[in-house]
Parts: structure tokens; C-alpha cells; sequence
């Protein structure tokens, strides 16, 4: 019975959510074509409909411990689901987001990603995507964004603590910012394709300056968005 229950919550979490993003993703489209300050406001609404459906649908509890960072900062965050990736733009201030370069194919969507200020990342290419993100994060700091990034480069498995993408350390070098670290357990609740009711909960880790070594920054970065599920 429980499992049924979930499942019926999961069909309308869908059915909200995502008719709700058809809505928002053309909203963002026509903001962009009326006057482009508009766009940043319908995105944090996009995220704002995720909690809501996730908080009112799913029955899922959304907890912040400690004080999220604001303005020109690296933000590293644990990356269980997609829920995290969707609520970022509601949870920061206009972030700048290190996204997966496929998801910028996506239409309507990838062209909005592109004009909100979101960062592609194609591995294949090397180091030739590191000169290209390090321009594109340094024209974002410029503006007084935050840089979010999720230094295990995909989602990971409940419980599972891989190593860091090398990315995360050579744009920690040439940006030359401090690091907040943000722990997230969406996993055990949101990562399956039926979801179940329980709570998320962000914890912001101390932050790490900058100017760090390499393995001193990883073991300090990887420690602290784990430290939910060690």
C-alpha cells in the first residue's frame, strides 16, 4: 500500500512539476525576447515550483542548516539527484551553474540556460573547456554572481563518496576563490523514479580559502559534502 501511495504521489509530482516547466520555459523564452532582466526572476519561480511540488506533493521536507554564501564565491555541492540541480536557482541569488554541456541541446531550455548565464562543461574536450569555462566564470563573477559547481561532475549513488573531477581544482587555482562546500542528502528520498516522503537537508560547510594545494583543497571540499552521508 505504501508503495502504491508513493507512486501516485510520484504521477502527480510529475504531472505537476513538469506541466508547470512547460509553462515557466516559455514564460522564460518571451522574457527573453521582452527584456532579458525578466529571465532571472521566471527561472527562481521554476525552482520555486519544484519545492513547492516537492514540499506539498511528495511530502518531502526541505531543511537549510547554516548560512548560504552570496556574491562572488565557488560554491561546491554534493550531487545525489536532480533535485539539487533544480533548486539551485531558487536557493542562491542569480548562480552561475556548471552544467553538462547535453543539457544545453534541450529546446527552449538550452537556450534560455545559455542567455540566464549558466556555464556549459564538455569533458571531451580537455583543456580547451577549462580556458573556455574560466572566461565564461570570470564574465560571471564580473557581474557579482556565484559560481556553483558539482565537483563529482555527476550524479552519485546514495551513500557513494567518488573522488572530484579534476575540473573542480584547476578553476579552484586560476579563479583563485574561496570555497563554500554545501553537503546534500536528496538521494535516499528523490533520487528513484518513485519517491519516497522524508527530508533533504543542506548543510553549508566552513569556507575554505583560497590559494590552497591541490590535495589539501580536495580532501577538504570532499569531506565536507559528505559529511551526510560518511
Amino acid at each position: 500500500m505504501k508503495t502504491l501511495i508513493a507512486a501516485l504521489r510520484s504521477l502527480a509530482f510529475y504531472a505537476l512539476f513538469y506541466g508547470g516547466s512547460v509553462f515557466l520555459v516559455s514564460a522564460s523564452v518571451v522574457a527573453i525576447i521582452a527584456r532579458k532582466v525578466w529571465l532571472a526572476p521566471v527561472v527562481a519561480k521554476w525552482g520555486g515550483w519544484h519545492l513547492w511540488c516537492t514540499q506539498n506533493v511528495l511530502g518531502i521536507e526541505v531543511v537549510l542548516d547554516g548560512v548560504l554564501p552570496e556574491g562572488p564565491v565557488l560554491i561546491a555541492v554534493k550531487h545525489e539527484s536532480f533535485f539539487e540541480a533544480i533548486d539551485t536557482p531558487r536557493l542562491f541569488t542569480h548562480p552561475a551553474v556548471f552544467a553538462k554541456q547535453e543539457l544545453f541541446s534541450i529546446p527552449g531550455w538550452g537556450y534560455s540556460a545559455l542567455t540566464y548565464g549558466l556555464i556549459p562543461v564538455a569533458r571531451e574536450k580537455g583543456a580547451k573547456t577549462l580556458r573556455e569555462m574560466l572566461s565564461l566564470a570570470k564574465q560571471r563573477l564580473d557581474e557579482g554572481r556565484p559560481l556553483v559547481i558539482f565537483p563529482e561532475g555527476t550524479r552519485v549513488m546514495v551513500g557513494t563518496q567518488p573522488p572530484l573531477q579534476a575540473g573542480f581544482a584547476g578553476l579552484y587555482k586560476l579563479l583563485k576563490l574561496p570555497v563554500v562546500p554545501i553537503a546534500v542528502d536528496s538521494g535516499q528520498a528523490y533520487h528513484h523514479v518513485i519517491k519516497r516522503r522524508g527530508r533533504i537537508t543542506y548543510k553549508v560547510g566552513a569556507t575554505i580559502p583560497a590559494g590552497l594545494p591541490r590535495k589539501e583543497v580536495e580532501a577538504k571540499v570532499h569531506a565536507a559534502i559528505n559529511v551526510l552521508n560518511g
